[in-house]
């Protein structure tokens, strides 16, 4: 899909797991896997955003394109933005810009193209998808990000977004999913969110699709068949290495 492009934001600084990026699952950098599973997908360019020369010539070395950027981004999707300017704005034809997070090393490339196509065949300015949530406890994990809807979400539904959050006093849980990091900006959306200011839902819960929400952007969610891991510690990359081992 030539109008689309996945950008994939990732820097070394992260205060929870530093170097997290080039940390090894089966003697390759995570970020090599993302990029990966984002070249799989086959929905468009993909490009690596990240203030850092060290994780530039990791990408070069193992055949991806990474494009250098500030170190003071407030967002992931901020640093995203500044690649999709540089790189893709003058050239027009991109009108939808994937936001993949460069720390998900399993997620399926069938659920991008998935959400690629749900962003074509709907009308919204961000897209993202979630998964069934399999283990109550999750509900009231604060490492688990949550998105609700208004109804059930099904195999080929694209709903809007009720809320994002960490925790919950909702007890309907039929209605709220285990969100995945990846987010379709249309590219007007994008300039849009990134020049509004961080916002007060977005601080609190230290959630960035909480300033999109707040200044009334529509986001919508499809589901995700599959349940991609976010790598933020030491322990998570242990347990994403062996699932990604026994397949």
């Amino acid at each position: 899909m030539k109008n689309t492009a996945i950008i994939i934001p990732t820097r070394l600084g992260a205060q929870r797991f530093p170097n997290k990026p080039l940390a090894k699952i089966n003697n390759l950098p995570m970020i090599i896997h993302v990029l990966n599973r984002a070249k799989e997908s086959n929905v468009g360019n993909v490009l690596v955003a990240t203030p850092d020369h060290e994780i530039i010539e990791v990408i070069k070395k193992n055949g991806g394109k990474a494009i250098l950027t500030s170190f003071n981004h407030i967002s992931g999707s901020d640093r995203v933005y500044e690649v999709y300017k540089k790189e893709l704005r003058s050239k027009n034809n991109f009108n939808l810009i994937i936001n993949l997070q460069g720390d998900m090393p399993n997620i399926e490339p069938s659920s991008i193209s998935k959400l690629v196509k749900l962003m074509r065949n709907n009308t919204c300015d961000i897209g993202t998808l979630a998964s069934r949530i399999k283990n109550k406890k999750d509900i009231n994990n604060p490492n688990i990000v949550k998105v609700s809807t208004n109804h059930i979400l099904e195999d080929n539904s694209f709903l809007i977004t009720k809320d994002f959050f960490r925790t919950t006093d909702d007890s309907n849980f039929e209605e709220i999913y285990h969100h995945i990091g990846i987010y379709a900006f249309t590219n007007s959306a994008l300039e849009k969110y990134v020049n509004f200011p961080k916002s007060k839902l977005e601080l609190e819960r230290n959630l960035e699709q909480m300033r999109a929400m707040e200044n009334n952007l529509s986001i919508k969610v499809g589901l995700c068949n599959s349940n991609p891991l976010s790598v933020d510690t030491k322990e998570d990359l242990v347990n994403v290495s062996k699932e990604m081992i026994n397949k």
